[in-house]
């Protein structure tokens, strides 16, 4: 049995959503379907929807149940009520269905009035080997969206257990790609799969515009700013923000670059650099803006600029800058700083503690998902060069 939750309704105008269509009856609705794990969650399952929802009207997003994903490709991260929470809060998704069948069937497409299903050009396998696809690809009910390149929950997980730290390395090395380390966690260039293996992160401004709303405050609204490091962006953050967002009319998330989180955080802290930090945080369907590489003080040439009214803060401690300075001194002396309780007690250092908790688990899950895709990737240059030849 499939939970539905919906997400959002029709804004009218059909374009600046993303949607092909307008809401007012004159075209038939498409309703795009996506499906999968959506465990840890990040941009570039992000990017997956907002291109989805370039190609209809309405994203409708199944995830499958804990019992799923165990079955077919061992413990995922998250529970099934955190990924449910955290794909909600995906800009680009309409409704969210928990208990998607792992095989993709023209039942569930037919169930939720959906007109074909979206998915990356990776390719996802049962435990049986099976292309989780076939049978919607059969009925000419599938389309194929980029996948986003350099990311992958694999290459997280493997950053964590490693405590690699070239995410974010400086200078001229900022963008090397590690060349030691385990290659079967995904996060170095020697990792044999296409798709599991990671090159490197290449952020470019396009991809800042895709994830950006574009919208300025309009004039009287009341403004909310936050910052931090909103690293592995996760379900305490989303109900952070959501609390935060309650509080005026437009929020604004000022992220920390990488050396100040390290500095306060420690060990290979931040685990996603900034320029990823920006786009999970950008997804966000509360946030309108991001500043990157925010000061780590909120200042007083900060609050003017933005015309901040409100600075909210979470209950998390607040580490002084130089071991003596409040970097909350002026919002608290203009009376406009609160601090919120989020009534999520999750932060980063607890999903990092549950990696590091199943290691053995997700290696072996990781070593049995790149060989399983290292098979599929092969049958399929078989099959292009048996088309050719023919």
């Amino acid at each position: 049995m499939s939970e539905k939750l919906m997400n959002g309704n029709c804004n009218g105008n059909g374009n600046s959503d993303g949607s092909n269509n307008k809401c007012n009856g004159t075209k038939k609705e498409v309703r795009v379907w996506c499906d999968g794990c959506y465990d840890m969650v990040h941009f570039g399952h992000a990017n997956s929807l907002r291109q989805a929802k370039a190609l209809g009207d309405k994203v409708i997003v199944g995830i499958h149940t804990d019992e799923e994903i165990t079955k077919n490709k061992g413990p995922p991260v998250f529970t099934e009520k955190e990924r449910v929470k955290m794909v909600s809060g995906i800009k680009w998704v309409d409704e969210v269905v928990l208990g998607a069948p792992y095989v993709t069937t023209l039942e569930v497409l037919d169930d939720n009035n959906c007109d074909f299903c979206v998915h990356g050009d990776d390719i996802t396998m049962t435990a049986e080997g099976v292309d989780t696809y076939h049978l919607v690809k059969s009925a000419n009910r599938y389309k194929e969206v980029k996948r986003t390149a350099g990311v992958s929950t694999t290459d997280l997980v493997g950053r964590m257990l490693l405590l690699t730290r070239n995410h974010f390395r400086q200078g001229s090395a900022e963008y090397d790609i590690e060349k030691e380390g385990s290659s079967n966690m995904g996060q170095d260039s020697t990792a044999k799969s296409p798709w599991t293996g990671c090159s490197q992160f290449l952020p470019t401004t396009q991809k800042i515009i895709q994830f950006s709303d574009g919208k300025s405050p309009n004039p009287g609204d009341k403004i909310v700013y936050v910052a931090g490091a909103f690293d592995l962006f996760h379900v305490g953050h989303l109900d952070f923000l959501e609390k935060a967002s309650k509080f005026g009319d437009y929020l604004i998330v000022g992220l920390h670059t990488d050396p100040v989180v390290n500095s306060y955080k420690g060990s290979n802290y931040p685990i996603m650099n900034l320029h990823e930090r920006v786009l999970s945080v950008l997804a966000c369907k509360f946030v309108n803006e991001v500043v990157i590489g925010a000061p780590y003080c909120v200042t007083e040439d900060l609050v003017d600029h933005f015309k901040i009214d409100i600075v909210c803060h979470g209950r998390t401690p607040i580490a002084l800058e130089n071991g003596k300075i409040d970097p909350y001194a002026v919002p608290k002396t203009r009376a406009i700083f609160e601090l919120l309780d989020s009534g999520n007690d999750m932060t980063t250092e607890r999903i990092v503690e549950r990696i590091i908790s199943h290691r053995l688990e997700y290696e072996r899950r990781n070593k049995a998902k790149e060989k399983k895709e290292i098979e599929a990737f092969e049958a399929l240059q078989r099959q292009k060069q048996t088309q050719k030849a023919g």
